[in-house]
């Protein structure tokens, strides 16, 4: 039951109650009382321990009826409270962080997070999705829209951010060169001791390699008619080359307004929207659907 998470926290309750947290007790005393017609979990507390139950109301038409059914979740030695104000508790990636950083070896978690609001994310295990970007800019802007995202996506699975990234300087070291050209000056690229010229200021012609794409290589020839010492710096090629079997999601400046996949890997435009990234995100976590329990 991997990454179970109330879709809304509404449905979660939290009571205190003076019975030990073991089955038989805790059903003695649930079943025949009266919840919430939302109410779908009960954080039951007793001292210090907590544990988590998921419940079957009689019906959930009135505003209150009998609980009739009750299974216990996650017992009190495997269950941690965990108190974050800064955590949306909405939101499933920041749930399973919260999980990872206050409470890693815990089955189940249970944050009162921001707005008080508490949840719980059950055998968290985030779906991790490779983010291949070049840097600099700084930071790298298709991992901080995936992080942006992340941040507030509710109906994404939690995810675990890998970012790897093409450093353009170093690459740049791996053709030594006297000038290099790049495509263009937002990059803020200049390796020390070259000279830089960019590709969109459209330079006189100089002898330079080319750090660059397939889209960087069409418009050199298109500006100079012919095709320089070039090295390449695509992040989907850069993908494709080492092979990675897992989620990844990266980038493309062939593509403009398509989102592609390829097995397990996404491409987005290189100027993607956030709703492009977005629409990759969700086609990515769709590989891995299996292991997400919204509930």
């Amino acid at each position: 039951m991997r990454n179970l998470v109330p879709r809304r926290y509404r449905g979660v309750s939290v009571t205190d109650v003076d019975v030990p947290l073991q089955p038989g007790a805790l059903r003695a005393h649930f079943i025949g009382r009266e919840a919430y017609r939302r109410t779908a979990f009960i954080v039951a507390r007793s001292g210090g321990a907590v544990a988590v139950l998921r419940v079957r109301k009689a019906s959930e038409e009135p505003l209150f009826s009998p609980i009739v059914e009750l299974e216990l979740l996650a017992e009190p030695d495997e269950t941690v409270f965990v108190r974050a104000a800064e955590v949306d508790t909405a939101v499933p990636s920041q749930l399973a962080r919260a999980a990872a950083e206050q409470a890693p070896d815990a089955r189940c978690v249970v944050v009162q997070g921001r707005y008080e609001h508490v949840n719980f994310v059950l055998e968290p295990d985030p779906v991790p999705v490779r983010i291949v970007e070049v840097t600099p800019p700084e930071p790298p802007k298709l991992i901080d829209q995936v992080r942006r995202l992340l941040d507030v996506a509710e109906e994404l699975p939690p995810v675990l951010v890998i970012a790897e990234l093409i450093d353009l300087v170093e690459l740049a070291r791996s053709r030594p060169a006297q000038r290099y050209l790049f495509p263009c000056r937002g990059s803020g690229v200049a390796p020390p001791g070259a000279e830089v010229s960019y590709l969109d200021e459209r330079p006189p012609r100089q002898e330079w390699t080319l750090v660059g794409c397939a889209r960087s290589r069409e418009i050199h020839r298109a500006f100079y008619g012919d095709d320089p010492p070039s090295v390449d710096m695509c992040p989907r090629e850069v993908a494709r080359a080492r092979g990675w079997t897992g989620p990844t999601l990266t980038k493309c400046c062939l593509l403009e307004e398509e989102v592609e996949r390829e097995g397990a890997t996404v491409v987005v435009p290189w100027g993607a929207s956030l709703e492009q990234v977005r629409v990759g995100l969700g086609e990515l976590c769709s590989i891995a659907e299996p292991a997400w329990a919204p509930a």
